[in-house]
């Protein structure tokens, strides 16, 4: 009788550890303790400023009750706050873009998005192509049908590095004329977006390939010309320019933020954000926070982002192939 007791003793134990696992619990509770965001970047910037808005919007709307904190992990291109997440449990978070997928194709991190728990894609900023406002090139299909003819004529402005979405989205567009990437002139400034802007504006560069907010008020100031946009259809304000798809190149390119939680995650802890989450992207401060960033909501739940992000990396890889980055 007491071994029987013992044996049911044990089980019970053992069934309060599993319940607690991974952060939860021990009766199923979910968050049980403060929720922490990791911002993989310093603070300003996109990764930062969507960490705090997604705290800042979950709280003022009373979505989640438990405390959330942001914090700040910068380095390597996101690798370190990423690295910080895949040892943490289920109330640990972070936001992510295309680099947690770029930086593991380049060979410059061990970590992918299958080393995750991805559980939402919020929002999107678009690419532009722009040239000086007396460049010769009134079309984006002007501009590649010279760079067909002879690719080191034009002179490509990019930053902070090649593999990024910048570069990436330029080398499909272009590959779509039939322009080996390979062949292309890029010119690389470790400044990012506004260094970019600032050698066109100075005629050190033909065209830029960079994200819309780095040129949209140039180009309404009259400054620059934007020849076109990656998104599917024509943005408010920018009436005047064409998206890629109307010039004939069938590619929408989307500069998306999400957000992930560590790996091994319980489906329930999975159903709580996409609750809270769906909730958070239809609320009026959501929408205001896009509108002040030039950013398009992209809102994909935890099975979509899944399986967006695996279409990302396919993608992803057969353009960094092309472009050659990889020997």
């Amino acid at each position: 009788m007491l071994k029987k007791w013992g044996i049911l003793l044990l089980a019970v134990v053992f069934l309060t550890a599993c319940s607690a696992s991974n952060g939860s619990s021990g009766d199923g509770e979910y968050p049980s303790k403060n929720i922490e965001i990791v911002a993989p970047a310093s603070p300003g910037g996109g990764w930062d400023l969507t960490a705090r808005s997604v705290q800042k919007i979950l709280k003022d709307n009373e979505l989640v009750a438990n405390n959330i904190n942001v914090i700040n992990k910068p380095g390597g291109g996101g690798e370190v706050g990423w690295s910080y997440l895949s040892t943490k449990d289920s109330h640990y978070l972070a936001v992510n873009s295309s680099l947690v997928l770029t930086n593991n194709l380049l060979g410059q991190s061990k970590l992918t998005h299958k080393d995750f728990t991805p559980l939402a894609t919020l929002a999107t900023e678009w690419q532009a192509i722009a040239v000086s406002v007396d460049s010769p090139y009134e079309s984006v299909n002007d501009l590649f049908e010279q760079i067909k003819k002879d690719p080191k004529s034009i002179k490509i402005g990019v930053g902070p590095g090649l593999g990024n979405d910048d570069h990436l989205a330029f080398v499909q567009a272009t590959g779509m004329k039939g322009v080996n990437a390979k062949d292309l002139n890029f010119l690389v400034y470790d400044g990012g977006g506004g260094d970019v802007v600032t050698a066109l504006l100075g005629n050190h560069v033909d065209v830029v390939t960079t994200s819309l907010s780095e040129v949209k008020e140039q180009h309404l100031a009259g400054k620059l010309k934007i020849l076109s946009v990656s998104s599917e259809e024509r943005l408010e304000e920018l009436e005047d320019v064409p998206t890629l798809q109307e010039e004939g190149l069938d590619m929408v390119f989307p500069h998306w933020r999400g957000i992930m939680g560590p790996p091994n995650m319980t489906e329930a802890e999975i159903q709580y954000w996409d609750e809270k989450l769906g909730e958070m992207v239809e609320s009026e401060e959501w929408a205001t926070l896009l509108e002040n960033n030039d950013w398009d909501t992209f809102y994909q739940n935890s099975s979509e982002t899944k399986q967006f992000m695996d279409e990302q990396e396919k993608l992803y890889k057969d353009l960094i192939d092309k472009s050659g980055l990889i020997q």
